[in-house]
């Protein structure tokens, strides 16, 4: 495991981020949505997309919060999440994943939601979205669409989920 340092990404971090996404999944599709929900300022959120860099300054890893809606309800969508297949499985996609998180959680966001892998994201306190009510607006397996409120003492909404037009869903 290494000792990784995320922050939020610079104008400057753009093309590594996209070579990031590119690297990390098999086709453009995830560089191609950073690109696109970057470009839309309904959902783009600054300091809530992270880069994790190893020591020598390399950027490594991605995640990326941007607006949602649960019902008209504001709420977060994590992804994509990326990592460069040399950094993988050593903490940094971990490491951006929980920065933005926290970047959300003192920005006073509540509501994140995630499709993902059931076996991954729970370790950062992600549960079954139908336990709050919320569902896909697509049919997807219960495990795989998850959510975490950032503080338990705020109701979170119940509802359909109205990702960011460049999802394409």
């Amino acid at each position: 495991m290494t000792d990784w340092t995320t922050r939020p990404e610079t104008t400057n971090d753009i093309t590594a981020i996209r070579d990031i996404n590119l690297a990390a999944f098999p086709t453009s599709a995830e560089a191609d949505l950073v690109d696109a929900l970057r470009a839309d300022p309904e959902v783009w959120i600054d300091g809530l997309s992270l880069v994790t860099e190893g020591s020598d300054g390399t950027l490594v890893g991605h995640a990326l919060l941007t607006r949602c809606l649960v019902d008209g309800a504001p709420a977060l969508a994590l992804a994509p999440c990326a990592v460069r297949p040399s950094a993988q499985r050593t903490g940094a996609g971990s490491a951006a994943v929980r920065a933005a998180l926290d970047s959300a959680r003192s920005m006073g966001e509540n509501l994140v939601l995630v499709l993902g892998h059931s076996d991954y994201y729970p370790r950062f306190g992600f549960t079954p979205a139908s336990g709050f009510g919320i569902r896909a607006p697509f049919e997807v397996p219960d495990e795989a669409m998850m959510a975490m409120a950032l503080d338990d003492t705020r109701p979170v909404p119940t509802g359909t989920i109205q990702y960011p037009a460049a999802f394409g869903v």
